[in-house]
């Protein structure tokens, strides 16, 4: 799985509510939230375009930070 890290712009809980809700909707998805660096760390066999399209839907800006290197 690739593991890819985007910037969305979350100031709560409610906008991390959000996230999770249309990635679980996306299916096939792992990925933790950064509340506080409003970064998403996602693993999944999805193509950027639609993992950023998908977080888009939460209505906040979002944008793709780059691959992160499995650790």
């Amino acid at each position: 799985l690739q593991k890819h890290e985007f910037f969305v712009d979350m100031t709560c809980e409610g906008c991390s509510n959000a996230v999770t809700r249309v990635l679980h909707r996306l299916g096939g998805v792992q990925f933790d939230i950064d509340l506080p660096n409003k970064k998403v760390c996602i693993d999944s066999e999805h193509n950027v375009d639609t993992l950023l399209e998908t977080l888009k839907k939460t209505g906040k800006t979002a944008s793709y930070l780059g691959e992160k290197s499995a650790q």
